[in-house]
C-alpha cells in the first residue's frame, strides 16, 4: 500500500510521537545494557567468548519468534497495547538477571527480553510513521533514533554506578514505569496502529529487498559493537570500566548525529546517505586494531557508532515514505526480523572469528560486511 496523497500535507499526531520516541529510548536502554553488562559478567565468570555469543544469539531469537507471530497477536490485542505488554515484559526479564546468576536461567531471560522487546520495536516503528506526515519524516524519524541512541548510551551508565544487580533492577523499574506512563497518555493520541494485511510480511522481503539489507548489516555491526567489542577491548588490556564507557561513547554520537542525518535524508537522496554511512562504519571497525591509543580508539568507536545508526535511520525513512497503514507493521515485522538474523550473526560470527582466529578478527568481519554493503547499495540498480 502507498501513501495517499494528502499524507504530505497532514498533521504530525504530536502525542503519539511523543509516546514512541519515549518507549523506543526504553527499549534501547534494556538492550544498551544488557549487552555490554552480560559480556562483561561472561568474561568475568570465565565464560568462552563462543558461549556468551550464543547467549547474545538467544535474544535475536527471541526477537525472531515476535515477527513470526505479531501479525497474529496485532489482530487479536490492540496493538498500541501490545506495547504495553513488551514494556511489562521486558522489565519482568530484566529482574530475573538481578535474582540469579544460573548460566541457564540467563538463557531464557534473554530469550524472553528479545520477545518483549521487538513487541516494543515493531509497533513503536509503525506507530511513528502513521502518526507522521511526508514531509518531515525524515527529520522525525532521526528524532526517533536519537531516542534509541539516547537509551543506548544511558543504558551502560548504571554499570559503573550501580553494579550488576543493581543496574539490571534500575532499568527494569525505568521500562516498568514507561508502560504505566503508556497506559495514561495514549489515550490522548488521534492515530493508532493497523492490524497486518494477509501477505503483506512475504511481500515486503520482495519489494523493499535493500531495506532489509540495509537492517541486517546495521545490526550486525551494531551488535557486534555493543556485544563483542567490549570482550575485544578486554582482551587487548583496557579495564572493564574502559569496556563499558566505550559503549556509552559508541552511543552519544549516534544520538546527536540522528536528527542531522534525518534531515539530509528529507533534502538529499537516501541512497547516497546509505553508502556514505555504511563505508565510514566499514573503515571505522577495520581501523581500531591498527591503534592502541585508548582517545583514539574511542574517538573511532563514536564515528562509528554514528555512521551505523545512520543506515536504520535511512531504512526506516525510506520504508515510512513508501508504505501506509497495516503494510508498516509488516515493514518493521520485516525489519525486525532482519534485525534479529543480523545481530545474530553480529554476536555469535564475531564471537567464533574471535576464538578461531584471534581478537582482531571481530572488527575485521564487521568493517568487511559493511563495506560489502557499501558496494552492493552503489552498484545496485534496484530502487530503494
Amino acid at each position: 500500500m502507498t501513501h495517499s496523497a494528502n499524507t504530505s500535507e497532514a498533521m504530525p499526531d504530536i502525542a503519539a510521537l511523543v509516546l514512541v520516541i519515549i518507549c523506543g529510548t526504553a527499549f534501547a536502554a534494556a538492550q544498551g545494557l544488557t549487552y555490554p553488562l552480560i559480556a562483561i559478567v561472561f568474561e568475568n565468570a570465565g565464560v568462552p567468548p563462543a558461549i556468551a555469543g550464543l547467549n547474545a544469539g538467544i535474544y535475536s531469537l527471541g526477537l525472531a519468534s515476535t515477527t513470526l507471530l505479531v501479525s497474529r497477536l496485532s489482530r487479536v490485542i490492540r496493538p498500541d497495547f501490545l506495547i504495553f505488554v513488551g514494556l511489562a515484559g521486558c522489565a519482568f526479564s530484566l529482574a530475573v538477571f538481578s535474582l540469579t546468576f544460573a548460566l541457564w536461567v540467563w538463557f531464557f531471560a534473554r530469550f524472553a527480553l528479545g520477545f518483549f522487546a521487538n513487541l516494543i520495536f515493531i509497533i513503536s516503528e509503525a506507530w511513528l510513521h502513521s502518526a507522521c506526515p511526508d514531509h518531515i519524516r525524515g527529520r522525525v524519524t532521526g528524532l526517533y533514533g536519537m531516542g534509541i541512541s539516547g537509551g543506548f548510551a544511558v543504558g551502560p551508565l548504571a554499570i559503573p554506578f550501580c553494579g550488576a544487580s543493581g543496574a539490571f533492577v534500575s532499568l527494569s523499574v525505568y521500562v516498568a514505569s514507561v508502560g504505566l506512563a503508556l497506559l495514561v497518555l495514549s489515550r490522548r493520541a488521534r492515530t493508532r496502529p493497523e492490524h497486518v494485511p494477509p501477505g503483506a510480511f512475504i511481500s515486503l522481503f520482495r519489494r523493499a529487498p535493500l531495506l532489509i539489507l540495509m537492517v541486517f548489516a546495521f545490526a550486525f555491526s551494531d551488535v557486534a559493537a555493543l556485544s563483542t567489542m567490549p570482550t575485544y577491548f578486554m582482551r587487548q588490556g583496557h579495564s572493564e570500566n574502559f569496556a563499558a564507557i566505550s559503549v556509552t561513547v559508541l552511543a552519544i554520537p549516534m544520538t546527536l548525529s540522528q536528527p542531522f542525518v534525518g534531515i539530509l535524508l528529507d533534502k538529499t537522496s537516501p541512497r547516497g546517505v546509505a553508502v556514505s554511512a555504511a563505508t565510514v562504519a566499514g573503515l571505522s571497525f577495520l581501523i581500531i586494531p591498527s591503534t592502541d591509543s585508548p582517545t583514539i580508539i574511542l574517538v573511532i568507536f563514536g564515528i562509528l557508532g554514528a555512521a551505523c545508526f545512520a543506515l536504520n535511520t535511512c531504512a526506516l525513512t525510506v520504508l515510512g515514505k513508501q508504505f501506509t497503514g497495516g503494510a508498516l507493521i509488516a515493514g518493521t515485522s520485516a525489519f525486525a526480523l532482519a534485525y534479529a538474523a543480523g545481530s545474530a550473526g553480529g554476536s555469535s560470527l564475531t564471537g567464533i572469528a574471535m576464538e578461531l582466529a584471534g581478537a582482531h578478527a571481530a572488527p575485521a568481519t564487521a568493517g568487511a560486511l559493511l563495506l560489502c554493503l557499501a558496494l552492493t547499495l552503489a552498484t545496485s540498480k534496484l530502487r530503494m
